[in-house]
């Protein structure tokens, strides 16, 4: 049995464990407990009523947080032509081709985003040992695969985030930093409920949001009540 530190002690005083909370609610307590020196992230966690051992009811995409994640993203980009100087132009860290690729094969990882142009996946797609134990591998469903690098290199500077149900039909999401105000927060859950509500599968049935957990980098759950909120976004 793993011992619990102090901090996670004190910060268990604060939940009441059989209560579901508001999403409102639950992010105040998360603010009331003592907490770490670094600016912690906040996370919410979903349990969804899909089989992910099923293709067709696999949920992932990519949604624009309303009010950013707080963190700044280094984003590199494999492109040529007008699409390189446009990602240029958005911002982009790191832009190109060949050299990209070739730094990337020897072990180069230093962004956070990955994006590349549909005729650059070619040279993209055999990295797969470097890039995906990362999570970094573009792919359409999450709009790093793309011809509009411009508008790609925004929304990931802007604060994009990228969800994807795991095995356990779990699927964990950052919403922001702990010195977000609540309200600001809120924006943004409520975009990654409208999210997963539009990403369900047709042949999930039954209960699609079971259940909902928000929490911070290093702090205990704190169980939010997902049904009112479902209810008022349907």
């Amino acid at each position: 049995m793993s011992k619990k530190s102090k901090l996670y002690k004190s910060q268990l005083e604060k939940v009441d464990r059989l209560k579901r909370y508001t999403i409102t609610e639950a992010f105040e307590v998360l603010k009331s407990m003592p907490h770490v020196k670094f600016n912690e992230t906040v996370e919410v966690a979903f349990k969804l009523g899909i089989d992910p051992r099923k293709s067709d009811q696999n949920v992932r995409g990519a949604i624009p947080l309303p009010k950013g994640t707080g963190k700044q993203v280094s984003i590199c980009v494999v492109a040529a032509g007008s699409a390189a100087d446009e990602a240029k132009a958005a911002g982009a860290d790191y832009v190109g081709m060949e050299e990209i690729v070739e730094k990337i094969k020897g072990g180069w990882l230093d962004f956070d985003v990955l994006i590349a142009t549909p005729d650059a996946m070619k040279q993209v797609r055999p990295l797969g040992r470097q890039l995906g134990p990362r999570g970094l591998m573009p792919n359409p469903k999450t709009g790093t695969v793309t011809e509009q690098t411009a508008k790609a290199v925004a929304e990931a500077k802007a604060g994009r985030v990228e969800y994807r149900a795991d095995r356990g039909a779990c699927v964990h999401v950052p919403i922001g930093k702990l010195t977000f105000d609540t309200a600001d927060l809120s924006a943004n859950f409520d975009a990654v409920v409208h999210a997963l509500i539009k990403a369900k599968p047709a042949t999930a049935k039954g209960n699609y949001m079971i259940s909902c957990t928000a929490s911070s980098t290093m702090s205990p759950g704190v169980k939010v009540d997902i049904k009112e909120i479902v209810r008022a976004m349907q």
